[in-house]
């Protein structure tokens, strides 16, 4: 999954979505260094990715990619489902996306001394661009994707070719996104008070 969804999957509290977020930053010993909440949530978004990467809905949407691709088709759908979740923000959330991600934005910048420095150098550009708003208009899924490739070692040009698969598969990816997601979002109600950092 992609920031918006594991940032509506985490406890509301700043220090879960401030966990929810350092998953994807946070590696070795770099993670006891932080408080017994925010390491629950980034075990939290490793488990979500994990269950995100086994489930059959996904599985069977990275079957419409081709061989070479459907190793980075999972980014180019965690982006999609962003979308799709900004898009019908209003029936995953009482709060109002744009009062959601501002607060997101006003933690980071808050704590931006203390991240992790990729998280740190992004920050600034996830608040100013309004990433996680964003993500509403169609063509900001285009955008995200190929920002994503211009900054992978290998593998952007099998990531940017995802992309017009992604368009002519749509309707499957909208309806495997639907089946998914309360399941997603029940794994996560369920494991959540059983985690504890390991």
């Amino acid at each position: 999954m992609n920031y918006l969804a594991h940032l509506l999957l985490a406890e509301h509290s700043d220090e879960g979505l401030l966990g929810a977020l350092l998953g994807d930053f946070v590696t070795g010993s770099a993670f006891e260094a932080w408080p017994a909440v925010v390491q629950r949530e980034i075990l939290m978004h490793r488990r979500i990715d994990g269950f995100t990467d086994r489930h059959p809905q996904v599985l069977a949407l990275k079957a419409l990619f081709q061989q070479g691709q459907r190793r980075f088709a999972g980014i180019a759908l965690d982006v999609y489902f962003d979308h799709l979740l900004a898009r019908d923000w209003d029936a995953h959330s009482s709060q109002p996306l744009e009062a959601f991600s501002q607060r997101v934005y006003a933690l980071l910048l808050r704590r931006l001394p203390g991240l992790p420095p990729r998280l740190q150098a992004m920050a600034p550009r996830m608040a100013s661009g309004d990433w996680l708003g964003s993500y509403r208009q169609r063509e900001n899924v285009d955008l995200a994707v190929s920002g994503i490739a211009r900054r992978l070692a290998r593998g952007g040009e099998a990531l940017r070719a995802c992309l017009p698969i992604l368009r002519g598969h749509e309707a499957e990816a909208e309806a495997g996104f639907a089946a998914f997601f309360p399941q997603l979002r029940r794994f996560a109600e369920v494991l959540r008070p059983t985690l504890t950092p390991e």
